[in-house]
């Protein structure tokens, strides 16, 4: 099976950024943090499971949004997605830090690996078509220069295939 996604320098820091979070969990899991209460208990269980799903949607998305026949719109909104679930980790990694997580370069190690990530997140974006599009109807994700109320002659079309004025 053709998997050309496996190629792309974003999908490989992806995996590896996965990879590190599965081990930062496994050491979480046997390190002893501190917390007060049942809550804070809660918010460290929440934050190490955010923290697999995040690394697990960020892979998952670039699958999605690299097919070259997917449109324009489609593609940004996977994009926001692996932004979201980047950020994200970031954020749970302060969570992990601010509740004594003993071994903080690891830490730091996936920190780098998000930042080399951004960057070939930027450049990969870049590389979208914008004129491969449908008008997003909702507004969020049209190229530039297009609007949601635009005029679309695909709309012309019947969606029956009939060529009848009834």
């Amino acid at each position: 099976m053709d998997r050309p996604w496996e190629n792309l320098p974003i999908f490989q820091k992806a995996e590896s950024i996965r990879t590190l979070v599965d081990s930062i969990v496994e050491i979480t899991m046997e390190s002893e943090m501190f917390f007060e209460t049942e809550e804070d208990g809660k918010m460290i269980d929440d934050s190490i499971n955010y923290l697999v799903d995040n690394s697990l949607a960020i892979p998952s998305n670039i699958v999605e949004a690299s097919d070259e026949d997917v449109f324009y719109d489609i593609k940004m909104e996977h994009a926001a997605i692996i932004r979201k679930a980047a950020k994200d980790i970031l954020t749970d990694l302060s969570t992990l830090e601010h509740f004594g997580f003993k071994d903080i370069e690891y830490l730091e190690v996936l920190r780098n690996e998000m930042e080399e990530f951004r960057v070939l997140f930027a450049e990969w974006v870049k590389t979208f078509d914008p004129w491969n599009y449908t008008i997003d109807r909702w507004g969020l994700f049209n190229p530039p220069g297009i609007d949601f109320d635009d005029y679309d002659p695909d709309d012309d079309i019947p969606l029956n295939g009939d060529d009848d004025d009834d």
